[in-house]
């Protein structure tokens, strides 16, 4: 994940948490739990973000106006249709017994964000009732905001996008372009131009007189495209208008139920009591996540909705990290979503290589680099390994086959990176000696060819038991491969790989892998300690070390040293509430801990049979689960209530992989 960062320049407001999340293929758009939208991303889920902010809010006779996610008088009730991403907030406005319930959703086959709202009269006195809507764009020297009011609403544009919200049936009654900031907190908004030049405007409806148990709805419709000629966006307002948006509601309703119901992988059954319905909801709630976090053409998965555009506090989430997405493609695996498991390797990571056959820190989920602050060997051999937990749930030959290049690009790297770092002479003299022409020639001032690596968390750079794990592992699977493919080397006549390589390839990884286990036992394992430690430098006790047992194989769970590291990481890294922070002295967001360390350990006990345990590390993830079954990040520690980065993928993933190994496929 990021590591934080220096503050920078102020270029929006800071919002940190996505507390609900919808969206379709293409959009999605995140929301505070009083119902504020905070951000919304089209036509990808990473590459652009619209709004600084979108208020709303309704004068009431003759109040000021009452925003509807922020007043004192207001009371919220938030939750999500059963299964579905259709989220509804329930708003009582106590002074005047006014109940509105905001219902948020975005189409399947149509771009277009629908808010719905139903007032209701809940008092004993008329409301006449107007409502508000208060709408800033990101705006810069080189692409300025402007706005244009439009039949029933306004469109809001820049050069190369057009922002457009209005109404369904209801009529403008006025609206204020050039210093809306100034007057819309008195719900007083008028201006004589219907065109300017300022990134914040405002408009508002005339909702009449609401008698006492009336009810009234106002829907309205936000389109995002790019900035075409006048008229073509003016007829595609008046072509979404027509949209029959009750038949919408119930598609979109329906495509999600159904969505759940065809991708329960592990067919698990109804709950039967509080505890097991907490389970059932996260794991629905998981399923109906991914899709969002997804590019449809690229199968690139973003970590998480973005939290922190500034860079206050980290690097920033909505980037695809290939490891992060290579543990959320093995939950798509267990979700039967393959399809979207083979658009990754097959699409993104094929875009994403580098001519060495390294991957980067991270890239736009259109395939694009996206910035990063250092290399992470891990990501490269982390993309190997999945390709093969890819074939273990498919055995699909053809899958190894379209990225048996790709995988052998990746490993060749990998062997020079760990023959460079652990000083092991692999080669004959002839390769030998271009390897020592390429090291002199380095910059490198370390006499190394590669760049060091940072380790899992990017915030440490050295030698890593994870990184090392995560080679190793990689070393494993590709031989795997060869040996699915090994014997079927006809099929390969015009390829390089032959049946003589694929032997004098396995000689060499062997060796390698010994290397690497060597090197770990002589290096990272700390006698005093009588435990594994993350690096030789700092020789901290991290949950990453268990990787080198699950995922990545390189011990087994009942071994004496890793036993007796697991009591180490018992008593350095495991807080009083149960709950296992990252590392020892881990200071990021307050050193909370992490749901995916709590699930790691539970992946380790499950391995050594230890079901109580295992039920203990797992049933702190669950009880701290978000209040709409959203997986954090982190989790307070004081509060048991996640506090950073909601709906983070990672997370999830790792919820599905540990039910797999729980519950099995039913």
């Amino acid at each position: 994940m990021p590591r934080p960062k220096k503050h920078l320049r102020k270029n929006m407001e800071n919002k940190y948490y996505n507390e609900a999340i919808i969206g379709n293929k293409n959009m999605i758009a995140t929301f505070t739990s009083k119902g504020e939208m905070q951000r919304i991303y089209f036509p990808n889920k990473d590459s652009r973000q619209y709004i600084d902010f979108f208020h709303t809010g309704v004068k009431i006779n003759n109040s000021d106006l009452i925003y509807l996610h922020d007043d004192v008088n207001n009371v919220y009730k938030q939750y999500y249709d059963t299964d579905t991403n259709i989220l509804n907030t329930e708003i009582t406005n106590t002074y005047f017994n006014l109940k509105v319930v905001q219902t948020d959703y975005i189409m399947i086959k149509e771009n277009v964000l629908v808010k719905k709202y139903i007032f209701l009269n809940d008092g004993k006195i008329d409301l006449n009732t107007t409502f508000y809507i208060h709408s800033e764009l990101l705006s810069d020297y080189n692409n300025q905001v402007g706005c244009k009011i439009v039949d029933g609403g306004m469109m809001q544009y820049a050069h190369d996008f057009s922002f457009c919200c209005f109404a369904k049936g209801h009529k403008l009654s006025s609206h204020q372009i050039n210093g809306s900031k100034d007057t819309i907190g008195r719900g007083e908004i008028v201006d004589k131009d219907y065109i300017g030049m300022s990134k914040d405007a405002s408009i508002c409806y005339e909702l009449g007189t609401i008698k006492p148990q009336e009810k009234k709805t106002l829907e309205i419709c936000v389109v995002i495209s790019e900035n075409q000629n006048i008229s073509a966006m003016e007829a595609e307002i008046e072509r979404v208008k027509k949209i029959d948006l009750h038949k919408e509601f119930n598609n979109t309703k329906m495509y999600w139920r159904k969505y759940v119901k065809s991708h329960n992988g592990l067919n698990l059954k109804e709950p039967e009591n509080s505890y097991e319905e907490k389970i059932y909801n996260i794991y629905r709630r998981s399923i109906l996540l991914f899709p969002l976090l997804t590019n449809p053409e690229t199968g690139g998965m973003i970590a998480s909705p973005e939290i922190d555009e500034n860079f206050t506090r980290c690097g920033r989430y909505a980037y695809c990290w290939t490891r992060d997405a290579v543990f959320m493609t093995k939950a798509l695996d267990i979700l039967k979503m393959e399809k979207e498991t083979e658009k990754f390797y097959k699409v993104f990571c094929k875009k994403t290589q580098s001519k060495n056959g390294m991957w980067e820190q991270r890239f736009y989920t259109d395939g694009s680099l996206a910035p990063c602050w250092g290399y992470q060997v891990d990501e490269t051999a982390s993309v190997v390994y999945g390709v093969y937990e890819h074939y273990k749930y498919t055995k699909s030959e053809k899958f190894l086959k379209d990225n048996l290049s790709m995988c052998e690009k990746a490993i060749e790297f990998l062997k020079r990176y760990v023959e460079d770092w652990l000083n092991i002479e692999g080669k004959d003299e002839h390769d030998k000696d271009i390897v020592k022409q390429e090291i002199e020639e380095s910059s490198n001032k370390k006499g190394h060819k590669y760049h060091v690596s940072y380790d899992i968390w990017e915030m440490c750079e050295g030698i890593h038991l994870y990184s090392l794990a995560s080679i190793y592992a990689a070393f494993d699977c590709i031989m795997k491969i060869y040996k699915v493919l090994g014997s079927k080397t006809s099929d390969f006549e015009n390829n390089r790989l032959k049946e003589e390589k694929i032997v004098k390839n396995e000689k060499e990884l062997e060796k390698l892998q010994a290397e690497i286990k060597k090197y770990i036992n002589e290096n990272l394992y700390d006698e005093e300690k009588k435990s594994y430690v993350r690096n030789p430098e700092d020789k901290k006790m991290d949950i990453s070390i268990v990787g080198a047992v699950t995922p990545f194989n390189v011990f087994k769970a009942k071994e004496k040293k890793v036993i007796n590291t697991i009591e180490r990481i018992n008593l350095s890294i495991r807080t009083y509430t149960g709950g296992y922070q990252r590392f020892e002295q881990d200071h990021y967001m307050n050193g909370n801990p992490w749901p995916i360390a709590n699930l790691w350990m539970t992946l380790y006990y499950l391995e050594t049979g230890e079901k109580k345990k295992a039920k203990e590390t797992f049933d702190f993830v669950v009880k701290t689960a978000g209040k709409h079954n959203f997986l954090g990040e982190q989790i307070d520690n004081n509060t048991l209530k996640p506090n950073w980065v909601l709906g983070l993928g990672w997370s999830h993933a790792m919820f599905v992989i540990v039910l797999e190994k729980l519950y099995g496929k039913n």
